[in-house]
């Protein structure tokens, strides 16, 4: 940041990322030449909410491994058996009357998730909530009520491990969060457990989930973003596992929502050129 700030010289007005995440900008370097810095919050919470579902369902179902298998030929070959490709189901049951879904990060995005998972019959929600956080009782019986949850409650770091059926990692990183999903969090799991995140990828320990796909800790893992990314191929220890479904962190590609993020970037830009406040400004 610093060389592109100095190439640029002092007529550097304004930077504007086509993003929510930040960290890839030295917010110290932008201020001490007054630089004003712009970012695209909320349009994406719609486009992500939809991947986080999509991820979670792929999951939990097998989609990875059972698309593997018809693209690999196997299928010809294949003789079914009742539970060939089974996996726990979103959705509640009557042999399964109640679904928790947890929450590591609990804002904007969160929100839009339970608004989507109510529809699966979700019975109960839990969440951690940030160290310091004020009372957000009114808030979660709102969230409850308006979608027809039993509960809405937080809870700590063991208990969400422990009664989640599908954890949702949407917490942002940094080194409060760093591999804050490690072995002793995975292990606490339920072996149905479903562990999902559009976060960030600091947020989970590979080696650790890795392990913990391969020896049976929790069901599968669906991840739109990884720890070592973009250095994540084939032989990365998650690709290899079959329960875990790694996507190239796509979660706000809708063309509509990057049409929008492309328009307030540009929108920020401008207004910074015109020495105007920016519509969006990390402030």
């Amino acid at each position: 940041m610093q060389e592109l700030v100095d190439a640029a010289g002092p007529t550097l007005r304004v930077v504007s990322t086509i993003s929510v995440g930040h960290e890839h900008i030295d917010l110290k370097v932008t201020a001490e030449r007054n630089i004003q810095v712009g970012y695209t919050p909320d349009i994406l919470t719609d486009a992500v909410a939809d991947s986080a579902v999509m991820l979670a369902l792929m999951a939990s179902r097998r989609a990875g491994q059972s698309y593997s298998f018809v693209k690999d030929n196997q299928w010809p070959s294949f003789h079914w058996t009742p539970f060939a490709f089974c996996g726990p189901q979103l959705s509640t049951t009557s042999f399964s009357p109640t679904r928790t879904v947890g929450f590591l990060g609990f804002g904007r995005i969160a929100h839009a998730v339970v608004k989507r998972v109510a529809a699966f019959g979700i019975t109960h929600c839990i969440y951690t909530p940030r160290p310091g956080a004020a009372d957000q009782s009114v808030r979660d019986t709102q969230l409850r009520d308006a979608h027809g949850l039993v509960s809405v409650t937080p809870v700590d770091l063991p208990t969400l491990a422990r009664e989640s059926d599908v954890l949702f990692v949407l917490a942002p990183g940094g080194s409060a969060t760093r591999h804050i999903i490690n072995a002793e969090f995975l292990r606490q799991m339920r072996a149905t457990s479903v562990l999902v995140n559009n976060g960030r990828g600091s947020i989970v320990d590979s080696a650790a989930l890795a392990r913990a796909l391969a020896e049976g800790w929790i069901w599968g893992a669906g991840l739109d973003v990884v720890d070592e990314e973009p250095q994540v191929g084939p032989e990365h220890p998650l690709v290899r596992e079959p329960r875990c479904v790694v996507l190239p962190h796509i979660g706000s590609a809708a063309s509509e929502t990057r049409a929008e993020m492309a328009t307030l970037t540009a929108r920020n830009v401008l207004a910074g050129v015109m020495g105007e406040p920016l519509p969006v400004a990390i402030q």
